[in-house]
């Protein structure tokens, strides 16, 4: 148990969890009541308007995201958290203000997912290089599970709060909570003992770093593979909003109760998979590779299923899995990463991850309503077996690599020999002092 936990002895890290968690909630409340009004007040019940405002407010990563990690590279991430969080705070605060007021429609919401969507674009990488500031390089692994667990249990009480809130309040007031929980998030920032952030090497200004960065993941086939892996799952796979919003309304006829539950069942899962991800000491690729086989079959079953409450039962199990995959893809593209390259390559991971989904949403929405949710999910999980068949190629072909060198054919652990990029010739491979903050790959 103190293993699963170890991350919250530094004080600066228990100051960001806390923000972090506290803020979550508002989001998933957010999140929840802005796809509730869009399937049912703003829209007949059309899961293609889901999905667009899934894809405008996700697809900026794919764009910006690249970008986004050259500057994260460069600059102090504490400051660029400040100016991203007061902007997501602001745009919460404006939606919210415009449905009170009645004034809302469909194509405010696109402008305000898609204007959050280019904030996050900058956030995301930020945040995700930002905990390596906050504890030593061999508590890093173990910190970013414990923030899947925040957001998990964020979006196990999120939802759930949301669903009663909209019905009681209505979802413009969920909208200005949301804005208000980002204090959270600014208070914990202020608070935190700058002396003691861990000194991270940052990339001076220079020509092509985006190139750098793309040839650093090409040299690594250990990343291309689970950059592939993650393209599929994050693309088709999970587009939860969407898959939960129309089996609650369309295949069940519930309420956004019964949908904000369906949200709340898929964290249960999720935290435990964020929880189990947190005991392990170092990511591997089998773990994604397996995650990504356990994700296919639960969300085939939760397609399958023929009830509202079995439907429930089966996406715990979706939550597991899904959340192993991601956690442990992120946690192993973090961790053998060179640092001073980082904010590259997990802006990078990202936009594949999230900014896909400005592709695969609309599709998905599209079949949702021709064919049917069940239908839906059939494809997110096609995608699963799909990634699991690209991870068993790749360790085949690792193995006969391996036994036509005569060396070892094993799933390396993060910081090996084996997991080293190969050299390129530019300033982001300059030497990394090799000290306690420093994570060599």
């Amino acid at each position: 148990m103190k293993a699963m936990f170890a991350s919250l002895s530094w004080a600066n890290y228990r100051l960001w969890f806390a923000g972090a968690l506290l803020s979550n909630i508002g989001a998933w409340m957010q999140r929840t009541a802005q796809d509730w009004i869009v399937l049912t007040e703003l829209s007949d019940h059309n899961a293609i308007a889901v999905g667009i405002t899934m894809a405008l407010q996700f697809g900026p990563l794919l764009f910006i995201a690249p970008f986004a990690g050259v500057l994260v590279d460069r600059i102090n991430g504490r400051k660029l958290l400040v100016i991203t969080q007061t902007a997501q705070a602001v745009l919460a605060v404006g939606l919210g203000a415009l449905v009170l007021s009645g004034l809302a429609q469909l194509w405010m919401v696109f402008v305000f997912a898609f204007l959050l969507g280019v904030v996050t674009a900058f956030d995301n990488p930020a945040r995700q290089t930002f905990v390596g500031e906050l504890v030593p390089a061999k508590s890093l692994p173990n910190a970013i599970a414990l923030n899947s667990a925040s957001f998990n249990s964020a979006r196990l009480i999120g939802p759930a709060i949301a669903g009663v809130s909209v019905a009681a309040l209505g979802a413009g007031w969920v909208f200005v909570i949301n804005g208000a929980t980002f204090a959270f998030v600014l208070l914990a920032l202020w608070r935190l003992r700058t002396d003691e952030l861990r000194v991270v090497a940052k990339a001076p200004r220079a020509r092509g770093q985006i190139r750098e960065g793309i040839r650093y993941i090409r040299g690594r086939s250990d990343l291309v593979v689970v950059l592939m892996m993650t393209f599929l799952v994050g693309t088709f796979g999970f587009n939860f909003p969407i898959f939960t919003s129309t089996m609650a309304s369309i295949e069940f006829g519930t309420d956004a109760d019964g949908f904000g539950f369906l949200l709340s069942a898929l964290a249960v899962g999720s935290v435990a998979g964020a929880l189990l991800s947190a005991r392990r000491e170092r990511p591997r690729v089998a773990v994604v590779v397996a995650a990504a086989g356990g994700f296919a079959v639960t969300i085939l079953i939760a397609a399958l299923v023929p009830s509202y409450a079995t439907f429930a039962i089966a996406l715990v199990f979706v939550g597991l899995f899904s959340l192993t995959f991601s956690t442990s893809a992120n946690a192993f593209v973090q961790t053998s990463t060179a640092p001073i390259m980082r904010g590259r390559v997990m802006s990078i991971y990202m936009a594949i991850f999230a900014g896909t989904t400005f592709v695969g949403a609309p599709i998905v929405g599209g079949i949702a309503d021709t064919l049917g949710p069940r239908w839906a999910l059939g494809v997110a999980a096609l995608s699963g077996f799909a990634a699991l068949g690209i991870g068993i190629v790749w360790f085949v072909m690792r193995r006969r690599h391996a036994e036509d060198s005569g060396g070892p054919a094993t799933d390396q652990p993060v910081g090996s020999k084996a997991s080293a990029a190969p050299a390129v010739t530019t300033v982001a491979e300059a030497p990394v002092a090799e000290d306690e903050h420093a994570v060599v790959p």
